[in-house]
């Protein structure tokens, strides 16, 4: 009998992923994740999920980021029992993640619920909650590498090293059909290799059907040893002291600030930068310090590189809220880093509306910045942002030093794409914005894998398989492809704002703002947009 895979995630964009396989006698999950980005994909996370949560046999977990794991909470909320099935890494950080995740949902709430009282709204309640998360923990059944596992009536899994981050995986699925097994391969998020933290990602040849990330699918990126990462770190902190005030570092609260602190303290240990307090500004990054503490052996280093990462006098972990806030009152040159990494959440934000307009404050963006996100606007050069309501310049120095990325780049991804061949049927390009998908379709083209079996699914897309190839089903998406990897209204409209209070300083005087707001209230009132001019006279285009 055909079964059925449907993508309920990470299809045209980078976030959220979810992948559901559905056979007569079995309905199995791979990754439940929250999506990221803009509003418009964001209140995906709170609608009812486009399948019944009662009738999932199981999940299998990739590995514990948040657009791979934050939705499952929700799903027990919706009557998932099953077991969740991951490597034992993964389970450990997900237990200081989820309930993270949950607070960070509580928290929200609460203040989205004050100010909608305010404007006479609607409460609204969290997704989950830290009682869920903890619930959920309940359901984590631990898997080895490389040994088979039984997940449900006809279903099969082996789980691969990833090597993207602590305990990650790609999973071997098995489904036995009339036709004999047929084999898919979900990559996960593939690591870069070559790193002296992590192994390089490994998987099976021979299988059936390939499900692969596409996160740099059009980008190629220098190859660079563990000496020459530094060295560009070093060169980047040693700017950011000559410009005499505090770096701050939006990093992941895992794997990236873990990474970044044991490239630190390598760094000062050596001389190669001028010695600062650091500051790691992220209770979930201090939890998840810990576990690196205990699993992070690397078997490139033959040691665990993590294990002296503590509380000294030069590097301060910072749980309480108050011990974040009293960073405002320090000058001069001092590192923080705080989650997170997109910058949409979490403290960070709190550091970017006070540092963004110091001309003597740098902001080190460290990796992947996904479309409508804060991050993505400050690495593309805005000069001027809101946060919180609020409208903030920037002047504070921007870099984006891409070494710390945990995912493959094209090189990579058809790389590991090539060493599983041969791939019978068809090869599915997930978990990529427009751009990366389309360049990693055709490189993989270029590499030897037929065009016709290189397929982009879209959001909700259902494909039929069987041992013999794959063929869509028409179905209906919750929102447009379109609408899953671009800024949505929401970003236009704060844009827009920031744009107008820009134009309304610059004109002469008050006269002539008056004038141009007149102008802006008749357009609406109108409803046909206009253009004004310096002096505030309409002019034909839109505004």
């Amino acid at each position: 009998m055909p079964f059925d895979l449907t993508f309920h995630g990470a299809a045209g964009c980078v976030t959220g992923f979810c992948a559901r396989l559905t056979t007569d006698r079995a309905n199995v999950l791979i990754d439940c994740g929250m999506f990221q980005g803009s509003k418009t994909l964001k209140a995906l996370n709170y609608e009812r999920f486009p399948f019944d949560a009662e009738e999932v046999d199981a999940v299998l977990l990739t590995h514990p980021h948040i657009d791979h794991s934050g939705l499952l909470p929700k799903l027990l909320r919706a009557g998932f029992k099953g077991p969740i099935l991951a490597t034992a890494g993964t389970r450990d950080l997900c237990a200081v993640m989820l309930p993270d995740a949950g607070d960070i949902q509580e928290s929200e709430v609460r203040q989205l619920n004050r100010r909608n009282q305010q404007r006479g709204r609607d409460l609204v309640e969290p997704i989950y909650t830290v009682r869920d998360a903890k619930r959920t923990l309940e359901l984590f059944k631990t898997v080895k590498l490389g040994r088979e596992v039984d997940v449900a009536p006809g279903i099969t899994a082996t789980f691969w090293e990833a090597g993207h981050i602590l305990g990650s995986a790609s999973i071997e699925v098995r489904v036995e059909t009339e036709e004999g097994p047929v084999t898919l391969l979900f990559s996960g998020d593939l690591g870069p290799g070559g790193r002296d933290f992590l192994p390089d990602p490994e998987g099976p040849t021979g299988v059936d059907y390939l499900v692969i990330e596409s996160t740099y699918g059009s980008r190629v990126r220098p190859t660079l040893d563990p000496a020459s990462r530094r060295r560009l770190l070093a060169n980047e902190l040693r700017d950011a002291q000559k410009a005499g005030g505090p770096l701050l570092i939006p990093a992941f609260a895992v794997e990236r600030s873990q990474e970044l602190l044991a490239d630190l303290q390598i760094l000062t240990r050596d001389g190669e930068i001028p010695e600062a307090d650091i500051f790691l500004d992220s209770p979930l990054a201090i939890e998840a310090t810990e576990v690196f503490r205990e699993r992070g052996w690397s078997p490139v280093m033959e040691r665990n590189p993590f294990e002296d990462l503590r509380h000294s006098g030069r590097l301060m972990f910072l749980k309480e809220p108050w011990e974040s806030d009293r960073l405002e009152r320090l000058r001069g040159w001092h590192i923080i880093l705080a989650a997170s990494g997109m910058c949409d959440a979490g403290r960070v934000r709190k550091h970017l509306k006070r540092l963004l307009w110091r001309r003597d404050a740098t902001v080190l963006l460290p990796g992947y910045q996904a479309s409508g996100t804060l991050g993505r606007y400050l690495a593309e050069g805005a000069s001027s942002v809101r946060i919180q309501g609020e409208d903030i310049s920037v002047r504070a120095r921007i870099r984006s030093l891409d070494i710390y990325s945990g995912h493959a780049d094209q090189g990579g991804l058809v790389a590991w794409a090539k060493a599983r061949q041969p791939v019978s049927g068809m090869v599915f390009l997930a978990h990529g914005e427009p751009d990366g998908l389309e360049g990693l379709r055709g490189a993989l083209a270029e590499a030897g894998f037929a065009p016709d079996k290189l397929a982009i699914p879209a959001l909700d897309e259902r494909f039929r398989l069987t041992k013999a190839g794959a063929t869509a089903v028409a179905g209906k998406a919750r929102i447009l492809p379109a609408a899953a990897a671009r800024p949505d209204w929401h970003n236009a409209r704060a844009r827009l704002l920031l744009d107008l209070n820009a134009r309304l300083d610059a004109l002469p005087d008050d006269a002539a703002r008056e004038a141009m707001l007149a102008a802006l209230a008749r357009s609406v009132a109108a409803g046909a947009p206009v253009d004004v001019g310096q002096g505030g006279a309409p002019a034909p285009a839109a505004v």
